[in-house]
Protein backbone atom coordinates (compact mmCIF):
# COMPACT_ATOMS: atom_id res chain seq x y z
CA UNK A 1 0.00 0.00 0.00
CA UNK A 2 1.66 3.50 -0.39
CA UNK A 3 -0.29 6.99 0.17
CA UNK A 4 1.18 8.78 -3.02
CA UNK A 5 0.12 12.03 -2.13
CA UNK A 6 -1.84 13.67 -5.29
CA UNK A 7 -4.22 16.48 -6.34
CA UNK A 8 -5.51 16.91 -9.34
CA UNK A 9 -6.04 20.29 -10.65
CA UNK A 10 -8.98 20.89 -13.02
CA UNK A 11 -11.30 24.22 -14.18
CA UNK A 12 -14.84 24.89 -14.30
CA UNK A 13 -14.51 24.61 -17.85
CA UNK A 14 -11.27 25.53 -20.86
CA UNK A 15 -9.77 28.55 -20.79
CA UNK A 16 -10.10 29.46 -16.50
CA UNK A 17 -6.84 29.44 -16.56
CA UNK A 18 -5.98 25.82 -14.95
CA UNK A 19 -2.44 26.23 -16.56
CA UNK A 20 -1.40 29.21 -15.00
CA UNK A 21 -2.59 28.24 -11.66
CA UNK A 22 -0.89 24.39 -12.38
CA UNK A 23 2.30 25.86 -12.85
CA UNK A 24 2.22 28.28 -10.13
CA UNK A 25 1.52 25.88 -7.61
CA UNK A 26 4.11 23.34 -8.89
CA UNK A 27 6.87 26.59 -8.97
CA UNK A 28 5.91 27.29 -5.68
CA UNK A 29 6.58 23.87 -3.95
CA UNK A 30 9.09 23.48 -6.24
CA UNK A 31 10.69 26.86 -4.25
CA UNK A 32 9.93 24.88 -1.28
CA UNK A 33 11.96 21.92 -2.04
CA UNK A 34 9.20 19.85 -2.77
CA UNK A 35 10.03 16.84 -4.98
CA UNK A 36 6.83 17.15 -7.38
CA UNK A 37 5.96 14.74 -10.07
CA UNK A 38 3.74 16.49 -12.85
CA UNK A 39 1.02 14.70 -15.04
CA UNK A 40 -1.28 16.07 -17.96
CA UNK A 41 -4.80 14.31 -18.19
CA UNK A 42 -5.57 13.73 -22.03
CA UNK A 43 -3.77 14.23 -25.30
CA UNK A 44 -1.30 17.32 -24.85
CA UNK A 45 2.24 17.88 -25.32
CA UNK A 46 2.36 21.75 -24.36
CA UNK A 47 1.51 21.55 -21.13
CA UNK A 48 3.78 18.80 -20.56
CA UNK A 49 6.61 20.73 -21.79
CA UNK A 50 5.68 23.87 -19.47
CA UNK A 51 5.44 21.37 -16.36
CA UNK A 52 8.97 19.57 -16.95
CA UNK A 53 10.24 23.32 -17.10
CA UNK A 54 8.62 23.91 -13.51
CA UNK A 55 9.20 20.99 -11.86
CA UNK A 56 12.15 19.70 -13.43
CA UNK A 57 10.69 16.40 -13.85
CA UNK A 58 9.06 14.79 -16.80
CA UNK A 59 5.56 14.72 -17.18
CA UNK A 60 3.27 12.06 -17.97
CA UNK A 61 -0.37 11.81 -19.82
CA UNK A 62 -2.82 10.01 -18.45
CA UNK A 63 -5.89 9.28 -20.55
CA UNK A 64 -8.69 7.45 -19.76
CA UNK A 65 -10.04 6.72 -23.04
CA UNK A 66 -6.34 6.38 -24.86
CA UNK A 67 -4.75 3.89 -21.79
CA UNK A 68 -7.88 2.80 -19.73
CA UNK A 69 -7.50 2.36 -15.86
CA UNK A 70 -4.81 -0.40 -15.37
CA UNK A 71 -1.93 1.44 -17.59
CA UNK A 72 -3.09 4.83 -16.28
CA UNK A 73 -2.29 3.39 -12.60
CA UNK A 74 0.84 2.23 -13.43
CA UNK A 75 2.31 4.99 -15.49
CA UNK A 76 1.03 7.07 -12.42
CA UNK A 77 2.86 4.63 -9.74
CA UNK A 78 5.89 4.26 -11.75
CA UNK A 79 6.54 8.12 -12.10
CA UNK A 80 5.30 9.17 -8.63
CA UNK A 81 7.12 6.53 -6.58
CA UNK A 82 10.10 8.86 -5.84
CA UNK A 83 8.26 12.21 -5.72
CA UNK A 84 6.45 13.99 -2.38
CA UNK A 85 3.18 14.98 -4.13
CA UNK A 86 1.91 14.73 -7.67
CA UNK A 87 0.26 17.79 -8.99
CA UNK A 88 -2.15 16.58 -12.35
CA UNK A 89 -3.39 18.60 -14.62
CA UNK A 90 -6.87 18.16 -16.10
CA UNK A 91 -8.14 19.05 -19.88
CA UNK A 92 -11.13 21.48 -20.73
CA UNK A 93 -13.64 21.21 -18.07
CA UNK A 94 -13.37 18.51 -15.15
CA UNK A 95 -16.60 16.55 -16.77
CA UNK A 96 -16.12 16.85 -20.45
CA UNK A 97 -14.70 14.20 -22.30
CA UNK A 98 -15.48 11.78 -25.33
CA UNK A 99 -19.02 11.99 -24.63
CA UNK A 100 -21.87 14.31 -23.69
CA UNK A 101 -23.21 11.62 -21.52
CA UNK A 102 -20.86 9.75 -19.57
CA UNK A 103 -17.60 10.76 -18.23
CA UNK A 104 -15.16 8.86 -20.46
CA UNK A 105 -11.68 10.45 -21.34
CA UNK A 106 -12.51 13.18 -18.49
CA UNK A 107 -10.58 15.16 -15.95
CA UNK A 108 -13.47 13.51 -13.57
CA UNK A 109 -12.85 9.97 -15.03
CA UNK A 110 -9.12 10.37 -14.41
CA UNK A 111 -9.40 11.80 -10.92
CA UNK A 112 -11.93 8.35 -10.20
CA UNK A 113 -9.26 6.50 -11.09
CA UNK A 114 -6.80 7.47 -9.28
CA UNK A 115 -8.46 8.38 -6.08
CA UNK A 116 -7.51 11.83 -6.41
CA UNK A 117 -8.78 14.67 -4.49
CA UNK A 118 -9.77 17.77 -7.32
CA UNK A 119 -8.83 21.28 -6.64
CA UNK A 120 -11.12 23.44 -8.62
CA UNK A 121 -9.89 26.08 -10.56
CA UNK A 122 -12.68 28.79 -11.23
CA UNK A 123 -12.32 32.50 -13.06
CA UNK A 124 -13.30 34.84 -10.35
CA UNK A 125 -13.12 38.15 -12.42
CA UNK A 126 -16.68 38.59 -12.91
CA UNK A 127 -18.11 36.84 -9.88
CA UNK A 128 -19.55 37.25 -6.94
CA UNK A 129 -22.06 35.20 -4.89
CA UNK A 130 -22.80 33.33 -7.62
CA UNK A 131 -19.02 31.46 -7.11
CA UNK A 132 -21.08 29.37 -4.60
CA UNK A 133 -23.51 28.14 -6.74
CA UNK A 134 -20.62 27.15 -9.47
CA UNK A 135 -18.85 25.29 -6.75
CA UNK A 136 -22.26 23.61 -5.03
CA UNK A 137 -22.98 22.54 -8.81
CA UNK A 138 -19.77 20.93 -9.05
CA UNK A 139 -19.04 18.95 -6.32
CA UNK A 140 -22.50 17.27 -6.41
CA UNK A 141 -23.22 16.73 -10.05
CA UNK A 142 -20.86 13.19 -9.54
CA UNK A 143 -20.65 12.79 -5.57
CA UNK A 144 -17.88 9.64 -6.69
CA UNK A 145 -15.72 12.82 -7.90
CA UNK A 146 -14.25 14.80 -4.49
CA UNK A 147 -14.01 18.05 -5.12
CA UNK A 148 -12.01 19.23 -2.11
CA UNK A 149 -10.67 22.85 -2.53
CA UNK A 150 -10.97 25.71 -5.28
CA UNK A 151 -8.55 28.49 -6.26
CA UNK A 152 -9.81 31.49 -8.10
CA UNK A 153 -7.52 33.12 -10.85
CA UNK A 154 -7.96 36.46 -12.68
CA UNK A 155 -9.49 37.94 -8.82
CA UNK A 156 -9.08 41.80 -8.91
CA UNK A 157 -8.33 43.04 -5.13
CA UNK A 158 -7.92 41.19 -1.67
CA UNK A 159 -11.56 42.43 -1.09
CA UNK A 160 -12.78 40.69 -4.07
CA UNK A 161 -11.05 37.47 -2.90
CA UNK A 162 -12.81 37.56 0.79
CA UNK A 163 -16.09 38.39 -1.03
CA UNK A 164 -15.41 35.04 -2.69
CA UNK A 165 -14.26 32.67 -0.35
CA UNK A 166 -16.78 33.84 2.24
CA UNK A 167 -19.80 33.27 -0.20
CA UNK A 168 -18.17 29.57 -1.15
CA UNK A 169 -17.30 28.53 2.41
CA UNK A 170 -21.11 29.50 3.33
CA UNK A 171 -22.47 27.80 0.96
CA UNK A 172 -20.81 24.26 0.65
CA UNK A 173 -18.44 22.52 2.66
CA UNK A 174 -15.54 22.93 -0.09
CA UNK A 175 -12.50 24.50 1.05
CA UNK A 176 -10.95 27.70 -0.29
CA UNK A 177 -7.75 27.74 -0.63
CA UNK A 178 -6.40 31.07 -2.48
CA UNK A 179 -6.45 32.96 -5.81
CA UNK A 180 -4.21 34.62 -8.17
CA UNK A 181 -4.68 38.15 -9.43
CA UNK A 182 -4.55 38.90 -12.87
CA UNK A 183 -1.39 39.87 -14.18
CA UNK A 184 -0.21 39.64 -17.80
CA UNK A 185 3.32 39.76 -16.57
CA UNK A 186 2.73 35.67 -16.29
CA UNK A 187 0.27 34.96 -19.24
CA UNK A 188 1.98 32.51 -21.89
CA UNK A 189 0.64 33.13 -25.44
CA UNK A 190 -1.55 31.54 -27.01
CA UNK A 191 -2.17 30.45 -30.60
CA UNK A 192 -3.79 28.11 -33.04
CA UNK A 193 -2.65 24.52 -31.10
CA UNK A 194 -2.60 26.02 -27.68
CA UNK A 195 0.19 27.98 -25.64
CA UNK A 196 3.40 28.35 -26.66
CA UNK A 197 5.95 25.74 -25.99
CA UNK A 198 8.15 26.00 -23.22
CA UNK A 199 11.46 25.65 -25.45
CA UNK A 200 10.25 28.70 -27.38
CA UNK A 201 10.86 31.49 -24.45
CA UNK A 202 12.90 31.85 -21.34
CA UNK A 203 11.31 30.26 -19.11
CA UNK A 204 12.80 31.49 -15.49
CA UNK A 205 11.86 34.11 -14.77
CA UNK A 206 8.35 32.80 -15.62
CA UNK A 207 8.14 30.03 -13.03
CA UNK A 208 10.06 32.62 -10.24
CA UNK A 209 7.06 34.77 -10.91
CA UNK A 210 4.72 32.63 -10.74
CA UNK A 211 5.95 31.06 -7.63
CA UNK A 212 6.09 34.11 -5.74
CA UNK A 213 2.83 34.73 -6.37
CA UNK A 214 1.45 31.53 -5.59
CA UNK A 215 3.38 31.42 -2.16
CA UNK A 216 1.68 35.41 -1.42
CA UNK A 217 -1.60 34.38 -2.29
CA UNK A 218 -2.17 29.95 -1.82
CA UNK A 219 -2.15 28.47 1.17
CA UNK A 220 0.83 26.09 0.86
CA UNK A 221 0.31 24.23 4.03
CA UNK A 222 -3.31 23.72 2.72
CA UNK A 223 -2.51 22.47 -0.96
CA UNK A 224 -0.04 19.73 0.57
CA UNK A 225 -2.41 18.59 3.15
CA UNK A 226 -5.59 18.17 0.32
CA UNK A 227 -2.35 16.12 -1.32
CA UNK A 228 -2.00 14.25 1.26
CA UNK A 229 -5.57 13.38 2.35
CA UNK A 230 -5.94 10.48 -0.24
CA UNK A 231 -6.89 7.09 0.97
CA UNK A 232 -3.90 4.37 -0.39
CA UNK A 233 -4.40 2.40 -2.72
CA UNK A 234 -2.91 -0.84 -3.15
CA UNK A 235 0.02 -0.92 -5.97
CA UNK A 236 -0.75 -2.81 -9.47
CA UNK A 237 1.51 -4.34 -10.10
CA UNK A 238 3.39 -2.92 -13.38
CA UNK A 239 2.67 -4.23 -16.52
CA UNK A 240 5.21 -6.75 -18.30
CA UNK A 241 7.80 -4.65 -19.75
CA UNK A 242 9.86 -5.35 -22.95
CA UNK A 243 12.71 -6.82 -21.81
CA UNK A 244 15.60 -4.49 -22.63
CA UNK A 245 17.75 -5.28 -25.35
CA UNK A 246 21.30 -4.21 -26.48
CA UNK A 247 20.94 -0.76 -28.33
CA UNK A 248 21.17 -2.31 -31.58
CA UNK A 249 19.43 0.83 -33.96
CA UNK A 250 20.29 3.78 -33.79
CA UNK A 251 17.06 6.17 -34.34
CA UNK A 252 17.21 10.04 -35.06
CA UNK A 253 14.28 12.06 -33.09
CA UNK A 254 14.08 15.39 -34.19
CA UNK A 255 13.78 17.40 -31.82
CA UNK A 256 13.77 21.42 -31.80
CA UNK A 257 11.11 24.25 -32.05
CA UNK A 258 9.18 22.72 -35.51
CA UNK A 259 8.87 18.82 -34.23
CA UNK A 260 8.72 18.49 -30.17
CA UNK A 261 5.75 17.02 -29.64
CA UNK A 262 6.64 13.30 -28.58
CA UNK A 263 4.86 10.99 -25.34
CA UNK A 264 7.36 10.10 -23.13
CA UNK A 265 6.32 6.63 -23.06
CA UNK A 266 6.74 6.16 -26.73
CA UNK A 267 10.37 6.81 -26.75
CA UNK A 268 10.97 4.89 -23.80
CA UNK A 269 9.25 1.94 -25.59
CA UNK A 270 11.57 2.29 -28.12
CA UNK A 271 14.38 2.22 -26.05
CA UNK A 272 13.46 -1.04 -24.39
CA UNK A 273 12.93 -2.57 -27.60
CA UNK A 274 17.03 -1.94 -28.41
CA UNK A 275 16.77 1.76 -30.10
CA UNK A 276 19.57 4.27 -28.78
CA UNK A 277 17.47 7.56 -29.35
CA UNK A 278 20.23 10.51 -31.24
CA UNK A 279 18.37 14.07 -31.10
CA UNK A 280 18.85 16.67 -34.11
CA UNK A 281 17.38 19.22 -35.45
CA UNK A 282 15.72 19.68 -38.77
CA UNK A 283 16.26 23.09 -38.94
CA UNK A 284 19.26 23.81 -38.00
CA UNK A 285 21.54 20.53 -38.70
CA UNK A 286 22.88 20.13 -42.08
CA UNK A 287 23.10 16.21 -42.06
CA UNK A 288 21.63 13.30 -40.11
CA UNK A 289 23.14 11.81 -37.15
CA UNK A 290 25.91 8.84 -38.41
CA UNK A 291 24.72 5.93 -38.69
CA UNK A 292 21.12 6.04 -38.02
CA UNK A 293 18.89 3.73 -39.58
CA UNK A 294 15.06 5.02 -38.31
CA UNK A 295 13.95 8.60 -38.37
CA UNK A 296 11.36 9.91 -35.89
CA UNK A 297 9.50 12.90 -36.85
CA UNK A 298 6.71 14.06 -34.01
CA UNK A 299 4.63 16.78 -34.40
CA UNK A 300 5.13 20.60 -33.43
CA UNK A 301 4.87 23.36 -35.53
CA UNK A 302 6.51 23.17 -38.84
CA UNK A 303 4.34 25.47 -40.73
CA UNK A 304 5.70 28.49 -38.53
CA UNK A 305 9.13 27.55 -39.33
CA UNK A 306 8.56 27.21 -43.21
CA UNK A 307 10.95 29.49 -44.43
CA UNK A 308 13.86 28.31 -42.43
CA UNK A 309 13.08 24.51 -42.79
CA UNK A 310 12.69 25.18 -46.62
CA UNK A 311 16.31 26.95 -46.37
CA UNK A 312 17.84 23.90 -45.08
CA UNK A 313 17.73 22.01 -48.29
CA UNK A 314 21.13 19.52 -47.36
CA UNK A 315 19.13 18.39 -44.24
CA UNK A 316 15.71 17.75 -46.62
CA UNK A 317 18.09 16.31 -49.18
CA UNK A 318 19.82 14.07 -46.49
CA UNK A 319 15.87 12.92 -45.42
CA UNK A 320 14.97 11.97 -48.98
CA UNK A 321 18.42 10.30 -49.57
CA UNK A 322 17.42 8.54 -46.39
CA UNK A 323 14.39 7.29 -47.64
CA UNK A 324 15.50 6.02 -50.72
CA UNK A 325 18.29 4.29 -49.47
CA UNK A 326 15.26 1.71 -47.50
CA UNK A 327 15.57 3.77 -43.54
CA UNK A 328 12.72 3.64 -41.89
CA UNK A 329 11.14 6.72 -41.45
CA UNK A 330 8.24 7.20 -39.02
CA UNK A 331 6.25 10.65 -38.87
CA UNK A 332 3.38 11.96 -36.99
CA UNK A 333 0.95 15.21 -38.08
CA UNK A 334 3.75 17.85 -38.24
CA UNK A 335 6.49 15.32 -39.33
CA UNK A 336 4.12 13.90 -42.16
CA UNK A 337 3.61 17.83 -43.13
CA UNK A 338 7.40 17.84 -43.56
CA UNK A 339 7.49 15.00 -45.99
CA UNK A 340 4.98 16.62 -48.34
CA UNK A 341 6.29 18.62 -51.04
CA UNK A 342 5.33 21.93 -49.81
CA UNK A 343 3.19 23.77 -46.63
CA UNK A 344 0.90 26.52 -47.38
CA UNK A 345 1.06 28.26 -44.40
CA UNK A 346 -1.94 30.49 -42.97
CA UNK A 347 -0.67 33.87 -44.79
CA UNK A 348 -0.47 31.78 -47.79
CA UNK A 349 3.47 31.41 -48.70
CA UNK A 350 4.69 28.49 -50.03
CA UNK A 351 7.41 26.56 -48.92
CA UNK A 352 9.30 23.46 -49.92
CA UNK A 353 9.39 20.70 -47.96
CA UNK A 354 11.08 16.97 -48.72
CA UNK A 355 8.98 16.18 -50.83
CA UNK A 356 8.66 12.16 -50.22
CA UNK A 357 4.88 12.11 -50.69
CA UNK A 358 3.16 14.18 -53.51
CA UNK A 359 1.09 16.26 -51.66
CA UNK A 360 0.69 19.91 -49.99
CA UNK A 361 -0.31 20.21 -46.46
CA UNK A 362 -2.72 23.51 -46.30
CA UNK A 363 -2.73 25.74 -43.41
CA UNK A 364 -6.69 26.31 -42.66
CA UNK A 365 -7.66 28.69 -39.77
CA UNK A 366 -11.12 27.28 -39.54
CA UNK A 367 -10.44 23.66 -40.31
CA UNK A 368 -9.39 22.24 -37.10
CA UNK A 369 -9.43 19.04 -37.04
CA UNK A 370 -10.14 17.58 -33.44
CA UNK A 371 -11.00 14.16 -31.38
CA UNK A 372 -9.66 10.83 -30.01
CA UNK A 373 -9.00 7.83 -32.82
CA UNK A 374 -8.36 4.17 -33.08
CA UNK A 375 -6.14 3.87 -35.83
CA UNK A 376 -6.28 0.20 -37.77
CA UNK A 377 -4.07 -1.12 -39.86
CA UNK A 378 -5.36 -2.22 -43.06
CA UNK A 379 -2.48 -3.31 -44.85
CA UNK A 380 1.33 -4.39 -43.32
CA UNK A 381 3.34 -1.54 -42.63
CA UNK A 382 6.02 -0.24 -40.42
CA UNK A 383 3.79 -0.50 -37.72
CA UNK A 384 2.78 -3.90 -37.73
CA UNK A 385 0.60 -6.54 -39.98
CA UNK A 386 -3.03 -5.88 -41.02
CA UNK A 387 -5.83 -6.00 -38.39
CA UNK A 388 -3.55 -4.07 -35.40
CA UNK A 389 -4.92 -1.18 -33.47
CA UNK A 390 -3.67 1.19 -31.54
CA UNK A 391 -5.47 4.56 -30.27
CA UNK A 392 -4.53 8.52 -29.81
CA UNK A 393 -5.67 11.72 -31.32
CA UNK A 394 -5.59 13.93 -33.84
CA UNK A 395 -4.87 17.82 -33.67
CA UNK A 396 -4.43 19.96 -36.42
CA UNK A 397 -5.35 22.85 -38.24
CA UNK A 398 -3.87 21.53 -41.79
CA UNK A 399 -5.02 19.23 -44.41
CA UNK A 400 -3.36 17.14 -47.42
CA UNK A 401 -4.08 18.21 -50.81
CA UNK A 402 -2.93 15.05 -53.09
CA UNK A 403 -0.92 16.40 -56.04
CA UNK A 404 -0.36 13.05 -57.23
CA UNK A 405 -1.40 8.88 -55.95
CA UNK A 406 -0.88 8.28 -52.11
CA UNK A 407 -1.02 4.97 -50.33
CA UNK A 408 -2.81 4.31 -47.38
CA UNK A 409 -2.17 1.91 -44.75
CA UNK A 410 -4.21 2.85 -42.16
CA UNK A 411 -8.02 3.47 -41.29
CA UNK A 412 -9.51 6.16 -38.35
CA UNK A 413 -12.59 5.65 -36.26
CA UNK A 414 -13.62 8.13 -33.64
CA UNK A 415 -14.26 7.58 -29.66
CA UNK A 416 -17.28 6.37 -30.90
CA UNK A 417 -16.52 3.99 -33.94
CA UNK A 418 -17.61 5.88 -36.73
CA UNK A 419 -15.41 5.93 -39.69
CA UNK A 420 -12.82 8.91 -40.08
CA UNK A 421 -11.65 7.73 -43.19
CA UNK A 422 -8.03 6.90 -44.35
CA UNK A 423 -4.55 7.63 -42.30
CA UNK A 424 -0.69 6.60 -42.74
CA UNK A 425 0.57 7.68 -45.55
CA UNK A 426 3.14 5.03 -46.89
CA UNK A 427 6.40 4.45 -49.34
CA UNK A 428 8.31 1.83 -48.76
CA UNK A 429 9.72 1.79 -45.39
CA UNK A 430 8.32 5.51 -44.96
CA UNK A 431 4.86 5.75 -42.96
CA UNK A 432 3.02 9.12 -41.96
CA UNK A 433 0.13 9.60 -40.06
CA UNK A 434 -1.80 12.65 -38.77
CA UNK A 435 -2.68 10.51 -35.59
CA UNK A 436 -0.12 11.17 -32.66
CA UNK A 437 -0.55 7.02 -31.80
CA UNK A 438 0.27 6.54 -28.18
CA UNK A 439 2.35 3.51 -27.92
CA UNK A 440 1.38 1.99 -24.99
CA UNK A 441 -2.31 1.57 -26.47
CA UNK A 442 -0.52 -0.81 -28.13
CA UNK A 443 2.47 -2.84 -27.20
CA UNK A 444 2.85 -4.19 -30.73
CA UNK A 445 3.93 -0.57 -32.47
CA UNK A 446 7.58 0.20 -30.94
CA UNK A 447 8.51 -3.38 -31.36
CA UNK A 448 7.73 -3.16 -35.08
CA UNK A 449 9.15 0.10 -35.91
CA UNK A 450 12.11 -1.01 -34.29
CA UNK A 451 12.15 -4.19 -35.95
CA UNK A 452 11.89 -2.72 -39.57
CA UNK A 453 15.17 -0.21 -38.52
CA UNK A 454 16.82 -3.52 -37.52
CA UNK A 455 16.03 -5.16 -40.76
CA UNK A 456 16.84 -1.97 -42.78
CA UNK A 457 20.04 -2.29 -40.86
CA UNK A 458 20.81 -5.86 -41.93
CA UNK A 459 19.62 -4.82 -45.65
CA UNK A 460 22.37 -2.12 -45.84
CA UNK A 461 25.12 -3.89 -44.18
CA UNK A 462 24.11 -6.87 -46.85
CA UNK A 463 24.20 -4.77 -49.90
CA UNK A 464 27.58 -3.55 -49.08
CA UNK A 465 29.56 -6.31 -48.90
CA UNK A 466 27.33 -7.59 -52.35
CA UNK A 467 29.10 -4.69 -53.78
CA UNK A 468 25.75 -2.55 -53.82
CA UNK A 469 25.02 1.28 -52.32
CA UNK A 470 22.74 2.22 -49.51
CA UNK A 471 20.05 2.30 -52.22
CA UNK A 472 20.46 -1.38 -53.27
CA UNK A 473 22.14 -0.19 -56.76
CA UNK A 474 25.59 -2.13 -58.19
CA UNK A 475 28.79 0.17 -58.45
CA UNK A 476 31.10 0.00 -60.44
CA UNK A 477 35.11 1.19 -59.91
CA UNK A 478 34.50 4.33 -60.88
CA UNK A 479 31.30 4.44 -58.71
CA UNK A 480 28.83 4.85 -61.14
CA UNK A 481 25.57 2.99 -60.92
CA UNK A 482 25.21 -0.18 -63.00
CA UNK A 483 21.79 -1.45 -61.76
CA UNK A 484 18.95 -1.13 -59.67
CA UNK A 485 17.94 -3.87 -57.09
CA UNK A 486 14.59 -3.85 -55.73
CA UNK A 487 15.18 -5.44 -52.37
CA UNK A 488 15.52 -2.05 -50.31
CA UNK A 489 12.27 -0.61 -51.93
Amino acid sequence: MNCYPRLVVAGTHSGVGKTTVTLAVMAALRMRGRLVQPFKAGPDFIDPGHHRAATGRPSRNLDGWMLGEALNREIFSRAAADAELSIIEGMMGLFDGSSPVNDIGSTAELAKQLDAPVLLVIDGSAMARSAAAMVSGYAHFDTAVRVAGVVFNRVGSEGHYRLLKEAVEAGTDVAVVGYLKSDPAVEIADRHLGLVTAMERETGELYTRLGKAAAETIDLDRIETLAGSCRAWPVAAPLPAAKKRGRTVRVGVAQDEAFCFYYPENLELLEEEGAELIPFSPLRDGSLPDNVTMIYLGGGYPELHGATLAGNVAMRMAIKEFAASGGTIYAECGGMMYLTQTIRDFSGGVHEMVGLFQAEAVMQRRGLTLGYRTVEITRPCILGLGGVTARGHEFHYSTVIPKGPLAYTCALADARGESKGPDGLALGNVLALYTHIHFSSQSHVAASLVASARHAKAAKLENRKRGYDGAGRAQGEDGAVEGVSESAH
